[in-house]
């Protein structure tokens, strides 16, 4: 028989918020590494505010917040409170009760930039990596290094030239030369114009820069530059500074034929980093080939090729940032906080991760 249809109108549900969350649910294990990384955070997260005065919003909660934009690919912080409000598992993984009110995305926008001036994302990164069941899932020698673009938020029309002499509104650029020395953008003047490859189409950009270790292919590194030719280098050598000097002995790294320079490979080996990147002999335009600063006393090694082997994986982390999370073009203005935003598409991508690696 047809079953009689009565709206639930006001009804009071005695169900609590965690028994209507599936055991089984993805979230449930990232919530719990969230909930123990910001446990250790919690004195670095009181320095950021004062004693006295009105409550701000938590920041264990703002985080998490903003981890879900990432999970879940939320295009800006107005629609993550539009789905705050009326998504009941968001509200469980944040730890809101039903009856919480969402917060103003404007307030919200200013708590982020507080994370944001004290690099809490960086120390998030840290402790999770230093996590008891996260660490023993790394590689402490054998790294990864690699950069790509990411789309800044301002338009072709806003590049216009620095010394205002351009007298239309930027649309009709056609046979002129633009260039970064002499032209920036009006909206966002951090970001650079880029091309990724000869033939391509020139971008307002900026470039992400991931490390990655070798050994379940987790990001253990980032930062954002401006995008230039020589900044993946640049990146590459001070990130992998920092880890060799960690790991008090020499590491190796596998890079893409972008960084085969002998300017680069040295100051790899001057910093303890055994570099296993890919040879570049192709024939230049000139119809020379070019000479590889990467020989026989490298790639001869086994170790070489399981360099470059285990690379590729880089490119997962950039693949799940620019398809699911927030990196193919930021919504954000400014290398500090397209910085931020992109350290947390590299710390959702590991919460996305850990939890397999340590069921397997």
């Amino acid at each position: 028989m047809r079953g009689g249809f009565e709206d639930q109108g006001g009804l009071f549900s005695y169900i609590s918020p965690e028994a209507r969350i599936p055991a089984s649910h993805p979230l449930r294990k990232i919530r719990e590494l969230v909930r123990g990384v910001l446990g250790e955070l919690n004195r670095s997260l009181g320095k950021l505010y004062a004693s006295e005065g009105r409550p701000s919003i938590p920041p264990e909660q703002l985080l998490s917040a903003l981890l879900l934009q990432v999970f879940y690919g939320i295009r800006s912080e107005r629609q993550l409170m539009e789905q705050l409000d009326y998504n009941f598992l968001y509200r469980w993984f944040v730890g809101l009760s039903p009856d919480d009110p969402v917060w103003d995305p404007t307030t919200f926008t200013k708590n982020r930039d507080r994370l944001q001036n004290g690099e809490v994302f960086t120390k998030f990164m840290s402790k999770l990596l230093n996590h008891p069941q996260v660490k023993p899932l790394l590689s402490g020698e054998h790294f990864s290094v690699d950069g790509t673009l990411i789309e800044a938020w301002a338009s072709q029309k806003s590049f216009r030239p620095k010394d205002g002499s351009g007298d239309d509104d930027g649309a009709n650029f056609h046979g002129q030369k633009r260039k970064n020395d002499t032209h920036a953008s009006t909206s966002d003047p951090d970001s650079r114009l880029y091309r990724k490859a000869a033939g391509r189409e020139a971008k307002l950009s900026y470039m992400g820069h991931a490390t990655m270790e070798n050994r379940h292919g987790l990001a253990v590194a980032g930062m954002v530059t401006h995008a230039n030719g020589t900044a993946e280098r640049r990146a590459s050598e001070i990130m992998l500074k920092a880890k060799s000097k960690t790991a008090g002995r020499r590491i190796t790294a596998g890079e893409d034929k972008a960084y085969d320079t002998a300017n680069h490979v040295a100051n790899l080996r001057a910093r303890n980093v055994t570099p296993h990147v890919t040879q570049n002999n192709s024939v230049t335009k000139t119809g020379r080939s070019r000479e590889s600063a990467i020989d026989g006393r490298t790639t001869r090694h086994e170790g070489y090729g399981i360099s470059q082997s285990r690379r590729a994986m880089i490119e997962c982390i950039f693949g799940w940032g620019k398809q699911h999370g927030t990196m193919r073009k930021t919504k954000h203005r400014g290398i500090r906080s397209v910085t931020a935003d992109f350290m947390l598409n590299l710390i959702a991508y590991n919460l996305i991760r850990i939890p397999k690696l340590i069921a397997a």
